[in-house]
């Protein structure tokens, strides 16, 4: 129907002519026959958030920051400084060299530092008597570092007696009728009086990476008996008997001399263990959780992730940091961008906090 005004004609909303409605009709027939991929009518484009770097940066799900690296040093008695071979770009440290590692670091946005001693054999006793002096390099780097930045640093020390040891394990040998044995029950006191001397020495966080079951217990009693209440625990919750280490422990000079570590480091082929471990420390009295090594075990952490509310720490080792570096040697890895996309992964499957040898590189780089 038309409605007729003068010379022109109105149509009503919604009325057609014949053309068009052929038009409508041969569309809808087109829509009809043709596939959505003849259309090239796609209802939503993921690509649309990833056409700039500005808006990829805008979406961005994952950010790695400066405060969420922890940096790892080797520590030495006096000065001096020694590269380690293995692990390319890191040295074991005296003093005077961690303190002006530390500052550079903290000029870069880290806020945490963990602390190993490294001893020369001389220093070394079946039971690691060592790990308690307070002259040792960690409590003299603890002292130096609070004195010389306050509380601008968050400062964590590894809390076990491989390094002191002769023997190279994590706690006190026991003969018996099946062999020698390590100890769990009588090494705990040992490694609450390292805690203890680190705590008195200035430091936040204490670091047990021994793996003797009710160590995160028996170290947090300590503490607190002794009034160092404010003093917390990283607990090493989930540390697996690794290949991954070997560039580490001789950094650390720390290597077993005679067997492994697999009556007390955990199997790799176990997930659930690994989160009976976790529990088991923060029922403890664990401030944070951390998962060790971490790139082949980032599933540990994505499973870890919603069974606490503690923060999660995972250690991206010397192997790991080793296997970079070879690759990059080699030529096949751009280094930025390996670094940069091993660290977001890390970030990405859950971690708070990430320790890494790359801290101090990939700040500088601007890789991240």
């Amino acid at each position: 129907m038309t409605v007729k005004t003068g010379v022109q004609t109105h149509r009503p909303w919604g009325a057609e002519t014949n053309s068009q409605q052929s038009v409508l009709t041969n569309s809808q027939q087109s829509a009809a026959t043709n596939s959505p991929q003849d259309q090239n009518l796609l209802p939503y484009r993921p690509r649309r958030l990833r056409s700039s770097a500005p808006l990829r940066e805008s979406v961005a799900e994952t950010v790695v920051r400066a405060s969420d690296l922890i940096l790892p040093f080797f520590l030495i008695p006096g000065e001096g400084e020694e590269p380690i071979a293995s692990m390319p770009g890191v040295s074991r440290l005296g003093l005077k060299g961690f303190l002006h590692g530390l500052e550079r670091a903290l000029n870069l946005g880290v806020r945490s530092v963990m602390l190993f001693g490294v001893l020369p054999d001389s220093a070394k006793d079946e039971r690691g008597s060592s790990a308690a002096d307070p002259e040792g390099p960690v409590p003299t780097a603890l002292r130096a570092a609070r004195a010389a930045f306050g509380n601008d640093v968050v400062l964590y020390s590894d809390v076990c007696l491989c390094a002191h040891t002769s023997h190279g394990h994590c706690g006190l040998l026991k003969e018996t009728p099946r062999g020698v044995i390590i100890d769990n029950d009588a090494s705990l006191p040992e490694l609450a009086r390292m805690a203890l001397t680190h705590a008195e020495a200035g430091v936040d966080f204490v670091s047990p990476s021994d793996m003797m079951d009710g160590r995160v217990g028996y170290i947090r009693r300590a503490l607190d008996a002794a009034g160092q209440t404010e003093v917390g625990i990283l607990a090493y919750a989930v540390k697996y008997a690794s290949a991954f280490y070997g560039p580490f422990r001789e950094a650390a000079h720390s290597a077993p001399s005679f067997g492994d570590r697999a009556t007390y480091q955990m199997d790799p082929r176990n997930a659930r263990e690994a989160l009976r471990e976790a529990a088991l420390d923060e029922a403890e009295g664990a401030d944070f959780l951390m998962v060790k090594p971490i790139l082949p075990y980032l599933d540990i952490l994505t499973r870890l992730r919603p069974q606490t509310h503690l923060p999660l720490v995972a250690y991206q080792v010397s192997g790991e940091y080793a296997m970079l570096k070879a690759a990059v040697q080699a030529g096949v890895l751009e280094e930025p961008r390996a670094v940069r996309e091993t660290l977001q992964a890390i970030k990405r499957a859950g971690a708070d906090l990430i320790i890494t040898y790359y801290a101090l590189q990939a700040l500088e780089g601007e890789w991240l």
